[in-house]
């Protein structure tokens, strides 16, 4: 019978250990500022900080707001959806049709990789080349 008992416990604190451990999916965040180079665009040439809020806010695990600087940011959030960063923010347009900033990269293990910068207003669009830095690496 104590036999039993060790060869249990043997067995059930490995699992135990392993089920308390938090997972890659779950332990890796996407919150924090990160320095974002826009390049090839025809407006928004230069360097601004992107700050994401990743609290699931927005329908999927890693979503939440974000703002930005150098923009006359409204409102921004933000998504990850199978790899896929999609961070919008609204902005003031010119004139009466408001404006959107699309950011759009590659991500994955709370990393980001390259992507696209595009403004949409009405019939007029700017966009360009999209560099992340690296996390929490925005200069005051």
């Amino acid at each position: 019978m104590s036999r039993n008992i060790r060869t249990f416990m043997a067995m059930a604190l490995p699992i135990l250990a392993f089920a308390l451990m938090p997972s890659a999916a779950t332990a890796q965040s996407y919150s924090g500022n990160w320095p974002i180079t826009i390049t090839h665009s025809q407006r928004a040439n230069g360097t601004y900080c992107l700050t994401l809020t990743d609290d699931g806010d927005f329908g999927w695990p890693h979503s939440g707001e974000a703002t930005v600087t150098g923009f006359e940011a409204i409102f921004g959030t933000f998504q990850l959806i199978d790899g896929l960063l999609v961070v919008t923010i609204d902005v003031p347009g010119s004139g009466a049709e408001p404006a959107s900033l699309l950011f759009t990269a590659h991500a994955s293990r709370g990393n980001i990789g390259k992507g696209v910068y595009e403004i949409a207003q009405g019939e007029e669009i700017d966009s360009g080349v999209l560099v992340f830095g690296a996390k929490n690496g925005c200069s005051n």
